[in-house]
């Protein structure tokens, strides 16, 4: 899968990014064939406003590639969390990639870091956690919901960046962040209707004691399965 390294050219299995414009774009997973209403395989297709793209057409192309549409034409891009941010589904309010930029330069990721995140919500800012610290980093991520976890457990594989995430249901509010997590986080970063209330098990999981915390406090979103929200984000 082509999110953990860039690749040239574009093979079963990859996730890519149709753009047409720049308020439509949207992220396909490259497979040749899908099960109809009969179970049976079937071409995949993918629809557009500008028209129909075939799917298995894509493989073997190289990733910039211009694709013609019946009405038009797009491009395939190679995923990016940049671009993954502006196309993924939405399960939660996500962060973008402007304050993405800021929690990454202000939390000085580099690659060896062991972070950890919560909640995890749609992974919108795990990808780019994850871009920062590997190869040899790691990613601990917490969500209270088990939907969630197990959907963007599933997009981590699909993705190839698995094997630097580890995405657990908890509620580090009520239950903290677990034994196993003890002495060893560089970064945490919290993303929680009441971050407060998980600041007393923060201190457990820095490799030292805490030197430096920092607080983003965002605009208050309104989510409607968790009310408003703020940000906390803590390096040692």
């Amino acid at each position: 899968m082509s999110f953990r390294k860039y690749k040239d050219v574009i093979g079963e299995g990859d996730t890519v990014i149709l753009f047409i414009n720049i308020n439509s774009m949207y992220a396909i997973e490259v497979e040749s064939f899908k099960k109809n209403k009969n179970n049976e395989l079937v071409d995949n297709v993918f629809q557009t406003t500008y028209g129909a793209l075939k799917i298995a057409s894509l493989i073997g192309k190289r990733y910039g590639t211009k694709v013609q549409l019946s009405r038009g034409w797009a491009f395939v891009l190679h995923p990016t969390p940049e671009l993954w941010t502006l196309t993924l589904p939405h399960r939660t309010q996500i962060i973008y990639s402007l304050d993405i930029s800021v929690i990454i330069h202000q939390l000085e990721l580099h690659p060896g870091q062991i972070v950890v995140e919560s909640g995890t919500g749609s992974g919108s800012l795990s990808h780019s956690i994850i871009r920062s610290i590997q190869p040899s980093g790691f990613l601990y991520t917490f969500d209270f919901h088990s939907t969630r976890v197990a959907v963007v457990n599933e997009e981590f594989k699909k993705h190839d960046i698995d094997k630097f995430v580890k995405v657990q249901q908890r509620d580090v509010c009520l239950d903290g962040f677990g034994e196993d997590l003890k002495g060893k986080a560089d970064a945490v970063f919290l993303d929680l209707p009441h971050p407060w209330e998980a600041l007393e098990h923060v201190p457990a999981v820095f490799k030292l004691s805490v030197r430096l915390s920092k607080y983003l406090e965002s605009k208050e979103e309104e989510d409607p399965e968790e009310g408003r929200r703020r940000r906390v984000m803590m390096r040692r």
